[in-house]
């Protein structure tokens, strides 16, 4: 079992993100702190990929991923979380949990709120 690194668009912004273990298992998904990125996880999440499938993507401006100019994105939480949620959808990611710390926390508990499910 190994951690792959992946790129996804949306809305025109390359996201990249860290993605590991059986994707019939449970879903975990790592969203990170200020200033920081998926990197922050790499040894948590080969602490959890054998019981897990674990997702981590790095923010726009954070990381790995494409950093828009500010006149092209607005970096709030509001809009992250937006960005976010067409990540989790792309990805198709019908259920998960999630591990929130720093920056993740307005991130993940508005998207919670947004699908309370």
């Amino acid at each position: 079992m190994f951690v792959q690194y992946k790129t996804v668009s949306i809305n025109g912004i390359n996201i990249f993100y860290r993605e590991a273990g059986n994707t019939s298992n449970p879903t975990i998904l790592l969203l990170h702190g200020f200033p920081s990125s998926s990197h922050m996880y790499r040894n948590l999440i080969n602490k959890l990929m054998g019981e897990y499938h674990v997702i981590a993507p790095d923010y726009p401006g954070f990381g790995n991923s494409d950093q828009p100019v500010m006149t092209e994105f607005e970096y709030t939480f509001d809009n992250l979380t937006l960005l976010i949620n067409k990540f989790v959808e792309k990805l198709q990611l019908e259920k998960f949990s999630l591990y929130i710390q720093d920056y993740g926390a307005p991130v993940g508990l508005r998207l919670a709120a947004k699908h309370p499910e």
